[in-house]
């Protein structure tokens, strides 16, 4: 059995943890259609992988992301912002945390709606997909490759 003041030294352990925890987590604004149920999807594997999201439900989505400079070429249902950058559609967590290490870019895309990307899941089908980098001078570059399985 715990005395008291071990039982006190433990709780404030647990506490400061979940606080350092809550302080560690990377925020994002995300922003979606209320009727869109993959975004809400996506929302889940972002706080899965140590992001604090923003949900901004919209009624106008093409207005947010022309506000944003996301071309049309590379839309999807919902568009992120993090460190002033769009993230546009389904882009995995992990190419979401390297987009901080690349000045050169204003945002990345997975155009469309990608069976099997983060969000899109459906069974076992997943489509082969490119998270694609959006320069600041508007040129395009594939980020990521992920194959069909």
């Amino acid at each position: 059995m715990l005395t008291s003041s071990l039982r006190l030294a433990a709780l404030g352990a647990l506490l400061f943890g979940s606080q350092a925890l809550a302080a560690e987590l990377i925020p994002i604004d995300v922003h979606r259609d209320a009727n869109c149920g993959c975004c809400k999807a996506w929302i889940s594997h972002m706080e899965q992988n140590g992001f604090k999201v923003t949900d901004h439900v919209e009624t106008d989505m093409s207005a947010v992301k022309q506000r944003l400079g996301v071309e049309p070429r590379m839309a999807s249902c919902h568009t992120a912002v993090i460190d002033g950058k769009f993230v546009e559609g389904h882009v995995p967590a992990e190419q979401v945390l390297a987009l901080s290490k690349r000045a050169d870019l204003k945002g990345m895309a997975v155009p469309g709606m990608v069976t099997g990307s983060p969000g899109m899941e459906m069974g076992d089908r997943v489509d082969a997909y490119q998270v694609i980098g959006v320069s600041q001078s508007g040129s395009d570059e594939v980020i990521a490759d992920y194959p069909a399985q």
